[in-house]
């Protein structure tokens, strides 16, 4: 595997949440802490499993998730969130407000991180 170089910070930082599913995958693993391929399926909804496949190898590869296989039959699968991942969170929440600042809700197909009124 050759080592990747970026332009800048901005790049190197884009990089590793680049992709249309990216930021979904890494805030619904905060969220819920652990979930199973089927779990994040559902969730993401419009994904196929190739691509769900995809991104999260490339999320694992850059050390933000973490793969678990558990030794059972049928086997179970469960993706969590590393400590680097972890530490892009702050910078996700920060992309959401500006998002939900600027942009019209009427806009938006659906809403990921508001944090519901009670």
């Amino acid at each position: 595997m050759t080592k990747k170089k970026y332009l800048n910070e901005f790049d190197a930082t884009l990089q590793f949440i680049q992709g249309k599913w990216k930021v979904i995958i890494l805030y619904e693993l905060y969220e819920h802490s652990s979930r199973r391929f089927g779990e994040l399926h559902r969730y993401i909804q419009d994904i196929s499993h190739k691509t769900l496949t995809n991104q999260l190898r490339e999320l694992e590869e850059d050390g933000l998730v973490t793969r678990t296989v558990f030794p059972e039959v049928p086997p179970r699968v469960e993706y969590t969130l590393t400590a680097k991942g972890h530490s892009l969170i702050p910078l996700l929440e920060m992309i959401c407000d500006w998002g939900l600042q600027h942009v019209d809700r009427n806009d938006m197909d659906r809403l990921l991180c508001e944090e519901e009124e009670v």
